[in-house]
């Protein structure tokens, strides 16, 4: 199982510190995935390399956020992402909804 982090701002003027400082309590410093990109859309390359390549994640990984607008700006879109990373068998752990980082009894 590996760990891996997501942070995304939308301009390159904004910063990634804090959402970095935040991920790397619960993720390696070199498994998290920066990138300035706009939400509007799926297609940033961060993002996919989280599906597809040599990051690819794979059931059993876990995908840290700090909140689920880093996945989409589009709530529809960042609803199918949830359900693809379940179907999956990733978990997502989202900072800002602590319920999400508890480890559930698995059935």
């Amino acid at each position: 199982m590996k760990k891996v982090g997501y942070a995304r701002v939308s301009s390159q003027e904004q910063n990634l510190d804090r959402q970095i400082q935040l991920l790397s309590q619960y993720v390696e410093s070199d498994m998290i995935i920066t990138e300035k990109a706009s939400g509007k859309d799926l297609n940033r390359s961060g993002y996919q390399s989280l599906k597809v390549g040599i990051g690819k994640l794979v059931k059993g990984d876990e995908l840290y956020i700090t909140s689920i607008d880093r996945l989409s700006r589009n709530k529809e879109h960042a609803k199918n992402e949830l359900k693809y990373y379940s179907d999956k068998g990733i978990r997502v752990k989202i900072l800002d909804i602590p319920t999400t980082l508890i480890d559930l009894p698995q059935g």
